[in-house]
């Protein structure tokens, strides 16, 4: 039988998609009397690897990670108060969500860092609905505090969501862990974190039994800090739905079922499993240089349910443009340098070092409603990965020959190569342009661009 959808004018505290990989519920944050949910950063420990190992010392929202689920309805204000009980100062920030700038949680460029005991206090509401989330944004701690487990997603649903027997959210990280399961602290070694995958914190593969041709919306977050990974599936054909929190212009096949994902990327697909009872289904992480790693099981047992209509396109986004008019936008250059791995741009403004505050003057600077073009220049000889804040992107083709059918709030640029992007700069305020990785954000690989 289907599962049974969420009907809450709002949750947190995630009991779907969560316990349906047999994990616990997270406990939902403390709702004060002036509506703020309470999300307290602190210290925690977890079990990542079997006894006698001891558990993992990390750090959590709430107690639980991922952090607590946070999913609203689309015109619905968030209010969100953070608590840091940690040793060092963070912030919020909320990649996807096309946010009011003072929101954005960039410390030292959009708000004040939140010291060890204080508070503050987020409000704003999504103009998106889609798949989102939530992390730390204060330099040059965030590769440490995503590092040890401060991370979440937040959901805004969609007014008529398209019908799945099950909803589920899958947020895949990796840790380097020594003998005893601490966490290795190398945070800026630009090495990339450990072999231990896990989803949802548990060590994968993760398996689940299905009716036969049953229907599965899975939404996919990397929470990974400097993982690039190529994903795959066998024995189902998946539809990407949305990528980057926004919906595709119609729903699409990757091509061999196959698709990267860079860190803190998110995509939404949708697909049937085999009509066939035993049989199975698989989402694969393609190793590379190591051995491929099942993450997802999918097994079918019992009756086949009842065929479904054909899967669908969510409905576009009526806030976003149909055109981007390229011939009149702002072109910007900015070059990865090979060996300081820190931006640069035509003009001559921009690098940001992680310790220090940023620049008093921005990259660049537009009027609201202006497009902007980023050509984004690799130099150096591992992929990149540069994201935007507070705005949604097309990715534009090589050749020069229109768009690709999705927008991006990142993008992954390989060694030597050269990709454009355009998007309109339609929220005014100091945003900021950074690397997704996050050690080469901790050491320099950011700057910021201003809409008046």
């Amino acid at each position: 039988m289907p599962a049974k959808l969420f009907s809450r004018r709002r949750f947190l505290g995630s009991s779907l998609a969560i316990s349906l990989f047999e994990l616990p519920a997270h406990a939902e944050p403390a709702i004060n009397a002036d509506g703020f949910f309470v999300l307290e950063a602190a210290p925690k420990t977890l079990r990542l690897l079997p006894e006698p190992v001891p558990e993992t010392p990390v750090f959590a929202y709430n107690g639980a990670v991922p952090g607590p689920l946070l999913r609203f309805k689309k015109g619905e204000e968030v209010k969100i108060r953070l608590i840091n009980k940690l040793p060092q100062p963070t912030s919020l920030t909320w990649p996807g969500v096309r946010i009011a700038n003072a929101m954005d949680g960039v410390g030292a460029l959009t708000q004040e860092s939140v010291a060890a005991g204080a508070s503050f206090e987020y409000r704003f509401t999504p103009p998106d609905s889609g798949l989102l989330a939530y992390r730390p944004g204060v330099s040059p701690f965030v590769n440490e505090q995503l590092g040890r487990g401060l991370y979440g997603a937040l959901i805004v649903d969609e007014a008529s969501p398209p019908q799945a027997d099950r909803d589920l959210l899958a947020i895949i990280a990796d840790w380097r862990l020594g003998e005893k399961g601490e966490i290795v602290a190398d945070f800026d070694s630009q090495t990339g974190r450990g072999s231990l995958v896990t989803l949802n914190s548990k060590p994968v593969p993760l398996a689940l039994t299905m009716a036969p041709g049953a229907r599965v919306r899975l939404r996919l977050l990397s929470a990974a800090g400097a993982r690039i990974m190529s994903l795959s599936f066998e024995g189902a054909r998946p539809f990407i739905l949305a990528v980057d929190g926004q919906p595709a212009d119609s729903a699409f096949e990757p091509a061999q079922a196959t698709f990267p994902v860079g860190p803190g990327a998110r995509f939404d697909i949708m697909f049937d499993l085999p009509r066939e009872a035993d049989a199975e289904a698989r989402l694969v992480l393609n190793g590379g240089d190591e051995p491929d790693r099942v993450l997802i099981a999918f097994a079918t047992e019992g009756e086949a349910r009842p065929p479904l209509p054909p899967i669908a396109s969510l409905d576009l986004n009526p806030q976003l443009p149909a055109a981007i008019r390229l011939q009149d936008a702002k072109r910007i250059e900015i070059v990865i340098d090979a060996v300081k791995e820190s931006p640069a741009a035509s003009g001559g403004q921009g690098a940001v070092g992680a310790a220090a505050p940023f620049s008093d003057k921005p990259l660049f600077s537009v009027k609201r409603g202006s497009p902007v073009t980023l050509a984004i220049v690799n130099r150096s000889t591992a992929v990149q990965q540069i994201h935007v804040h507070g705005h949604a992107m097309r990715l534009l083709h090589d050749l020069d020959d229109g768009w690709e059918p999705y927008w991006r709030d990142s993008v992954l640029i390989a060694p030597g190569r050269t990709k454009h992007v355009a998007f309109v700069a339609d929220n005014p305020g100091r945003w900021v342009i950074e690397s997704s990785i996050a050690d080469r954000r901790a050491t320099g690989l950011s700057t910021w661009f201003l809409v008046t």
